[in-house]
């Protein structure tokens, strides 16, 4: 088996995490990727589930050591691999001037990314007619492991000390939809604006479609390299089905923000994230990557995760064998535009944790 193939395997089967101990860090709920730890096989760190229900039956699983941050990564009780994970990041240990533990702010994700989610509320979540059914952005906050908003100034704070402690090298901020015009790319620029003038760290920004496009500008201007709009599904059926409220946002709507946001930003630096599974075909997912890396767009495809506590805690995460024909024919087009997700100067596509996708540009 190619690390390639274990990778994909890994992300749908999950892993079932043997002996867990509180250095062992996990992430349960909130914006993805959720029910995931960080594990790095040979040079490539990749996000793996390990609290979803389908993990508990997978054939893999991995056997703490006694070395820390080590552990034997085993198939069907033979040891195939070994393999480390990420250990906890010093600025966790720090809190803001009020309080607040530097960990409920931003994220260690990978071994190098921030991650943080400004606004941790979506007016489509609590509504079963409009909320997207794979998602947990409200898990967190009502189990307490996060604020509802974090201010400019605490994301400045966290991303500083981020970089000085522990090298982190990008930052991916996100956001739930709030009920205005703008889809949150108002607050997403304040808080880069914010960054930016305390340290020189690069920027994704993940936000719907704002109504007026003029927001790319201002979001640039404010600092953010790369901008992240994300689809999630492909079919307007499915995507009816699984995220109703969304789904009310037409595919010509996003695509025309495609067109305009990739002329601000730039070839390559726009992405949209694609869960592969959610009932899309492999047929479907392809001619929608064809079309968006034409526009100059990376289609980031990742296996759908099943999340405890979502209406799809039950829906089958997709097979290996699945994801596997997608990244060859994704990879494939990738390798012929161009597009690179190393050419990225942030983001998830350029982390890459998630997906095996980016191993199969170069092959």
């Amino acid at each position: 088996m190619t690390k390639q193939e274990l990778i994909a395997q890994l992300q749908t089967y999950g892993l079932q995490w043997i002996e867990p101990t509180s250095t062992v860090m996990g992430r349960k709920g909130g914006a993805g990727p959720s029910d995931h730890k960080a594990i790095t096989i040979d040079d490539t760190t990749v996000m793996v589930p390990i609290f979803t229900e389908s993990a508990t039956r997978s054939p893999y699983a991995a056997m703490l050591d006694s070395t820390p941050g080590q552990a034997k990564l085993r198939f069907q009780d033979q040891d195939i691999a070994q393999i480390s994970f990420p250990q906890r990041p010093r600025f966790y240990d720090l809190s803001t001037a009020d309080g607040i533990p530097y960990w409920k702010i931003a994220l260690l994700h990978s071994r190098d990314v921030l991650a943080t989610t400004v606004l941790q509320t979506c007016m489509r979540y609590n509504d079963k007619a409009t909320s997207c059914q794979f998602c947990a952005i409200g898990q967190s906050l009502e189990a307490g492991r996060t604020i509802a908003r974090k201010t400019p100034a605490q994301l400045a704070e966290v991303a500083a000390a981020a970089v000085r402690l522990d090298g982190v090298r990008q930052l991916v901020m996100t956001t739930g939809t709030p009920n205005t015009n703008d889809r949150g790319a108002a607050y997403l620029t304040e808080c880069a604006r914010a960054i930016k003038a305390r340290v020189d760290l690069p920027i994704q920004a993940q936000c719907e479609p704002p109504e007026d496009f003029v927001w790319f500008e201002r979001m640039k201007a404010a600092g953010i390299e790369n901008l992240g709009m994300h689809l999630e599904a492909a079919d307007p059926a499915v995507r009816a089905r699984i995220m109703p409220g969304k789904a009310s946002v037409p595919l010509a709507h996003y695509f025309d923000a495609f067109q305009a946001s990739v002329k601000v930003f730039g070839w390559g630096q726009v992405s949209t994230y694609l869960l592969a599974g959610l009932g899309d075909s492999l047929e479907t997912l392809t001619e929608l990557c064809d079309r968006l890396i034409q526009l100059g767009v990376y289609p980031f495809v990742v296996p759908f995760v099943p999340i405890s506590g979502t209406p799809l805690a039950q829906h089958p995460a997709p097979s290996s064998e699945f994801m596997q024909a997608i990244y060859e024919r994704v990879g494939a087009m990738l390798k012929q535009s161009g597009l690179r997700s190393t050419d990225m100067k942030a983001g998830c596509a350029k982390c890459g944790a998630c997906s095996a996708l980016s191993s199969f540009e170069a092959a």
